[in-house]
């Protein structure tokens, strides 16, 4: 009888010991925006966005600029980390370690806009990102995005292939052909394009054991106002969450 107790005692001990290592029921997400470069002013737009996002689809948000939240105990709560137009060499050495050691334990992450204007010497992040911010033409064009895919969470709710909006668009170098490309950009629609008849704006794809999300898109404060953009940036923090 005692050594039946013992077992018992022993297996809820340990099965509280696992669900204790387990991110919470509720899913969290971390919004980093750090900037030391430009400082794009839709960054509070942004951020307000998000969290009514979380408010009614069931998630937490956090938000932070302060890089020395980044290790891996800090980290390890969060189901999804966004970079909400993040510039220039925003984290430490240490810092960058705790971050992959984040995506490889199956973490998430979202970038939007110039969260591809960040980390130009660090290639983990360049290939985890899915490229690196080149150029833009002056203001914000008038131009044809083109959905390249409708089967996704974050493209799904697109009814047309053509998506017409302002936007300042991005052009790259450094792309990672092994993403999934979910929206494209017509450069005949305007002026100043230099990544030709396939310019990538938004994908997707596992990298190093987590899930990755990137849309250019997210400019100006209209974009967080925008129902098709907030939608788009929901599909990509729910595919970054994932079953964490």
């Amino acid at each position: 009888m005692r050594n039946i107790l013992f077992l018992i005692i022993v297996t809820i001990v340990f099965m509280n010991m696992g669900c204790a290592n387990k991110r919470g029921d509720k899913p969290k997400v971390l919004i980093f925006s750090k900037t030391m470069g430009y400082k794009h002013a839709s960054i509070p737009k942004g951020i307000e966005a998000i969290q009514k996002l979380g408010r009614e689809n069931g998630f937490q948000v956090d938000t932070t600029k302060n890089a020395t939240f980044f290790t891996e105990k800090n980290l390890s709560q969060y189901s999804a980390i966004v970079f909400l137009s993040t510039t220039g060499d925003v984290l430490n050495e240490n810092q960058e370690t705790a971050f992959e050691r984040y995506i490889q334990s199956g973490g998430g992450f979202v970038g939007i806009h110039a969260a591809t204007d960040t980390e130009y010497d660090w290639e983990w992040y360049t290939k985890m990102i899915g490229g690196q911010f080149l150029s833009h033409p002056k203001g914000t064009p008038n131009a044809d995005f083109i959905i390249k895919d409708h089967s996704f969470i974050a493209t799904k709710h697109f009814t047309d292939t053509i998506w017409n909006r302002n936007e300042e668009l991005y052009n790259f170098k450094k792309l990672n052909p092994k993403v999934n490309v979910l929206i494209t950009v017509d450069e005949s629609t305007y002026e100043g394009g230099e990544n030709g008849d396939f310019h990538p704006m938004s994908w997707y794809h596992e990298y190093d054991g987590g899930r990755v999300f990137y849309t250019a898109a997210g400019h100006a404060d209209e974009s967080f106002e925008e129902e098709k953009f907030v939608k788009h940036i929901l599909g990509g923090l729910l595919y970054a969450i994932g079953d964490n």
